[in-house]
């Protein structure tokens, strides 16, 4: 019976010991002078950085209160950008900050006493919005873009408190994020006051380019409707009442540039909204991502379908403010399927066009080199074959070279 024991405990000691985390991200450290303190963020960085065969470059969602959302927006981002082949949004970087004194760096001003949100004690820590936006900007977004591989594309997501530090950025910083999506801003802080501040700057301010997805949930009292919540006194209706009040304002003044929409999210509350506000902006910030084909593209032996997907990612690299090639995986792939048809033109201009955005990476000219051996062209599959060489030294590839110099 002992030796029963002793070999069932065994058995699961080492079951134990085999199991291997799950991990998305991991936790860095920053020592902010700015803030006087030492902050943690958590990090997603994509696939672990880089392509096999030439290095990427992902755009950044800077996330607030990251101990809450990070899990759920790297997973969304994940399936949004490459679980089963999805390119509905890009991959991105996510820096989920976690809090230390929340009520401090998320308002804008320091408050007067502002029932039934907050009580004197609360009012006394609040004001250092500003500092904190100061500390993201010059110390966090530095290190960021000193550590990982990060595009020149930054997006800030905040749900509540957070959410008033999304406006905040936005009339204060216009030009730091490229996008935001704004959850539930708390904008009735300090009598709707910062508000008032807000409208007024974004009369001032130009935002051409720039995106703002607002989502606004159900905090309606009982018996008031979206459409009366502006005539409702109440102080427990001053919430949504202002956070419908920003949403009028911006959809009244197109002149102000802000590429927007806003949605109300009747079944939802408060703490519910972030998760499908954040589906839905991402979908809404990048409806002009994703490139949509069939196999039909593939039935004519032209390039009009490389040369579609050119200008398909021209018009991305037009809207992301940088410029985004077409994947050298997903081109690669498509001369294949190409080459395997029998439609020569259409591969060639599928390889060809790696190559040109791709110089530096082996792959692209060990698959040109594919395309000309399939097709007999024994000297350019040779040519080919040694540019990738040059490049990096591949036995498959050498193995080809020297089958066709014999």
């Amino acid at each position: 019976m002992k030796y029963f024991l002793s070999a069932f405990l065994l058995l699961i000691s080492a079951v134990a010991q085999a199991q291997t985390p799950i991990q998305i991200g991991h936790i860095d450290t920053i020592q902010s002078k700015i803030l006087n303190q030492t902050r943690e963020v958590m990090l997603h960085v994509p696939d672990g950085g880089d392509s096999p065969y030439s290095k990427k470059r992902y755009p950044v969602i800077y996330l607030l209160d990251g101990e809450s959302h990070f899990n759920s927006v790297v997973g969304m981002v994940q399936q949004l950008s490459s679980v089963n082949g999805n390119m509905i949004v890009p991959q991105m970087i996510v820096v989920g900050i976690r809090n230390r004194n929340r009520r401090l760096d998320m308002t804008p001003n320091q408050s007067t006493v502002d029932p039934p949100f907050m009580d004197s004690a609360a009012v006394r820590q609040t004001g250092g919005g500003n500092v904190f936006l100061a500390f993201i900007e010059k110390e966090l977004m530095p290190q960021i873009d000193s550590m990982y591989p990060t595009a020149p594309y930054k997006m800030l997501i905040g749900h509540s408190l957070g959410g008033l530090v999304v406006i905040n950025a936005l009339i204060t910083r216009p030009q730091l994020f490229n996008s935001y999506i704004c959850i539930e801003p708390s904008l009735w802080f300090d009598h709707t006051s910062f508000l008032e501040t807000a409208k007024k700057a974004l009369n001032a301010n130009k935002y051409n380019g720039v995106s703002l997805y607002l989502g606004i949930a159900n905090t309606l009292s009982e018996g008031i409707t979206l459409a009366d919540v502006a005539k409702d006194p109440s102080p427990f209706s001053r919430h949504i009442r202002s956070i419908v009040d920003l949403d009028k304002f911006i959809k009244a003044n197109p002149k102000i540039g802000l590429r927007y929409k806003s949605k109300f999210y009747a079944d939802d509350t408060h703490s519910s909204a972030p998760l499908i506000t954040e589906y839905d902006g991402l979908r809404f910030i990048f409806d002009f991502y994703q490139l949509k084909f069939t196999d039909s593209d593939l039935d004519k032996n032209t390039t009009a379908f490389p040369e579609r997907i050119v200008k398909h990612y021209n018009n991305v690299s037009k809207q992301m403010g940088y410029p985004v090639l077409p994947p050298e995986e997903m081109v690669n792939s498509l001369g294949y399927q190409a080459m395997e048809a029998k439609k020569d033109v259409m591969a060639e201009a599928f390889f060809q066009l790696n190559t040109v955005n791709y110089p530096g990476s082996w792959n692209a000219f060990d698959s040109y080199g594919d395309f000309f051996a399939s097709r007999k062209d024994k000297a350019a599959a040779i040519a080919q074959y040694e540019k990738s060489l040059a490049i990096e030294d591949h036995k498959e590839t050498w193995e080809k070279l020297e089958a066709l110099k014999k």
